[in-house]
This record gives C-alpha cells, sequence and structure tokens, in this order.
C-alpha cells in the first residue's frame, strides 16, 4: 500500500491542500478537483483507487457525484470516502446508500483521515479475492457460513438465521459503516417491511449472545452499525 492513486474532489483551498500534502507524503498519487463536474471527470478518465469526497461542492455537489460513480459501471467499484460538516447526519445516511465506503467529519486529523483511507484501501484489496462462503476469524470470533456456525474462543454460539447473516454482513468488512436500510436490504431483501427497530433489536441480540466478543459491534450514532476494524 501507498502507491495507490487517490482523486480528491474538495473545493475548499486549505483543505485541498492539507489533503495532497499528507496523502503526497504518505506515497500516493493524488489528483485534485474543485467541482463536482471536474471530479466526475476525473474519475471516468483517470480510474483512481479510492475518490474523497467533499459533500458540499458548487454545482453538482457531493451525494450527485457519489450517486453518479455508483450507477456507472466504469466507476461503480471505485471507493468513496465522504468528507462531511458535523451535524450532516442524513447527508451521511444517503451518502452510505448510495455506495459510499466510509465518512470523516470537518475538521479532521490527518493522521485518523489517513488510517480510514487505508482501512478502506485493505478492505478493497481483501474484497477482490474474498469468497462470501469462506469462513472468518477476526479476533476470537469465527464465523463458518456454510455451516451457519459461530464460535467464540471456540464455544458454539447459538444465533438464530437473521442474527447470523446479520453478524456475517458485518463482519465480513470490518470498519465500514452500515446503515440500517443497508442490513435489511442485505439480509431481507428491498420489499421486507421493517422498522430501524427491528435491526437494533438483532444487534441487541447479538451482543448479548456474543458477551465480551460483542463490543467488537460498534454502534455509529445517528447513522447505523460497524464491525470494529483489527
Amino acid at each position: 500500500m501507498g502507491k495507490e492513486h487517490i482523486l480528491v474532489i474538495e473545493d475548499e483551498e486549505d483543505i485541498l491542500a492539507l489533503l495532497q500534502y499528507n496523502l503526497t507524503k504518505e506515497g500516493f498519487k493524488v489528483t485534485c478537483a474543485q467541482t463536482g463536474e471536474e471530479g466526475l471527470n476525473a474519475a471516468r478518465t483517470l480510474a483512481p483507487e479510492l475518490v474523497v469526497l467533499d459533500l458540499m461542492l458548487p454545482g453538482i455537489d457531493g451525494l450527485e457525484v457519489c450517486r453518479a460513480l455508483k450507477r456507472e459501471r466504469a466507476t461503480s467499484e471505485i471507493p468513496i470516502v465522504m468528507l462531511t460538516a458535523k451535524g450532516e447526519e442524513l447527508d451521511i445516511v444517503t451518502g452510505l446508500e448510495l455506495g459510499a465506503d466510509d465518512y470523516v467529519t470537518k475538521p479532521f486529523s490527518p493522521r485518523v483521515l489517513l488510517s480510514r483511507l487505508k482501512a478502506v484501501l485493505r478492505r478493497r484489496e481483501r474484497d477482490t479475492t474474498a469468497d462470501e462462503n469462506e469462513s472468518l476469524h477476526i479476533g476470537n470470533i469465527s464465523i463458518h457460513p456454510g455451516r451457519n456456525e459461530v464460535l467464540v474462543d471456540g464455544h458454539h454460539i447459538e444465533l438464530t438465521f437473521t442474527e447470523f447473516r446479520v453478524l456475517h454482513l458485518i463482519a465480513r468488512r470490518p470498519g465500514w459503516v452500515f446503515t440500517r436500510y443497508q442490513i435489511v436490504n442485505a439480509v431481507r431483501g428491498e420489499d421486507y417491511s421493517v422498522t430501524d427497530r427491528a435491526v437494533d433489536v438483532q444487534i441487541v441480540g447479538l451482543r448479548k449472545k456474543l458477551g465480551a466478543a460483542g463490543k467488537q459491534i460498534e454502534t455509529v450514532r445517528g447513522v447505523g452499525y460497524r464491525f470494529k476494524d483489527q
């Protein structure tokens, strides 16, 4: 890691310069764009390994850029990390449901941002080779999809079918934030009628059954849930 091409779409010149400096220093190749239109053209032309996308852009805003990138076949697999202002929970949720991979709120620490970007790139690398039916071993938790079996420290944990699918979904992408809608959509399908509260109940049940290991399921306030990145 360190030679990947990152496209930064940000209209504030001081933040853009900060990002370019820190990413270049870390060894990444960096392309900058200051409008949504420029960013879309650069993504389509250059096919970067990752896009850092500010949501508040002149012209085409960040959510529209995200929607366009995920809709087009050539750019749909490019990971997107959103930059958002504090309090933009609705935009964060919308962006994640459009296909963004993560978000960082402003003001941010360059070290924290770099850590999050590297985590997304690691997940991207894993996902290109991962088999959905492969067993997962994360910390002291082992998940065996073929057998619908979960072990904690070698001890079998009895889960319902839905609890297992929720755990498998979020554990396959540690650090990835899932909204409640995404969890419902992946576990039950788009036509399944369920409330946010029902997802919360599944998470509560999972944490209780997993015991101390349940702390690895983190709540992202106002957004959803993620499995702690080891």
